[in-house]
């Protein structure tokens, strides 16, 4: 395995001191009149604790340390070799598009999920941003469910309460172009101990978070995970490979245009 690069070495260390600032914040010992979570992490776009810089900042914040640690390693790993090859500003372009290409077909699902209850509750009488203003104060009025069922209520009450932190969608964004690389390195996951090409490996792994997503719940990968996003990052990943593939983008061309 190659030793780590310049940039994937910056990125780990600028993730590890978020979290670490971010563990200080909710402990009351770093900006305790600042929240770090509510600034920083991705929220829906229709409430009002979102901000347009969210869909770069919620990839440098993380859940808990384990969170950190398996993207961190994804990232030394698959995104190492990626950067030897393209050097830094391809690299980080390619990086910073998959993670915000994951965050914005995340939104988009999301998105799906609130106006499926929204709209259900707008056409018994019920004004849409008022449901959006009752929900975003952590409320709701329970005459809803004689309107809407639980599971589509619960649904959009998680989207508009709930924050997306982590790099996982830039990192399938790597993967995916790892795999298009290096198509017969062997990986393995942690819980199936046999290797697997990465022609076949990864296009699985995004299936699965691609079933994972429709199907909701605890899963392999554990819970309350923003499958969409993974998928998100890894379609990026792909279409933007096959740009450059196509237009013959090597890394001294890219250099020189930036």
């Amino acid at each position: 395995m190659d030793r780590i690069s310049k940039t994937v070495l910056h990125l780990i260390i600028i993730n590890t001191i978020v979290l670490i600032l971010t563990v200080l914040n909710e402990k009351g010992l770093f900006l305790p009149q600042v929240n770090i979570v509510g600034t920083f992490a991705l929220h829906h776009f229709e409430t009002p604790f979102f901000h347009w810089w969210q869909y770069i900042s919620y990839m440098f914040m993380h859940a808990d340390f384990t969170h950190l640690l398996f993207n961190m390693y994804a990232l030394w790993a698959f995104g190492t070799p990626l950067e030897n090859i393209w050097g830094r500003n391809k690299f980080l372009f390619f990086y910073f598009s998959c993670g915000v290409g994951a965050a914005l077909l995340h939104t988009g699902v999301n998105y799906y999920y609130v106006h499926q209850a929204v709209n259900a509750l707008a056409e018994a009488g019920v004004p849409a941003n008022e449901v959006l203003e009752i929900i975003a104060e952590g409320k709701y009025n329970p005459n809803w469910g004689n309107i809407i069922n639980h599971s589509t209520f619960q649904s959009m009450y998680d989207v508009l309460r709930s924050t997306t932190v982590g790099a996982s969608g830039a990192i399938y964004g790597i993967l995916v172009a790892f795999g298009m690389f290096f198509p017969d390195a062997k990986l393995m996951l942690f819980f199936i101990p046999y290797p697997i090409a990465a022609r076949y490996f990864i296009p699985l792994l995004v299936a699965l978070d691609l079933i994972m997503g429709f199907v909701g719940g605890i899963t392999i990968f554990g819970g309350n995970i923003a499958h969409f996003a993974h998928v998100g990052g890894a379609l990026i990943g792909f279409l933007i490979m096959l740009y450059w593939k196509k237009h013959n983008f090597d890394k001294n061309r890219w250099d020189r245009r930036l």
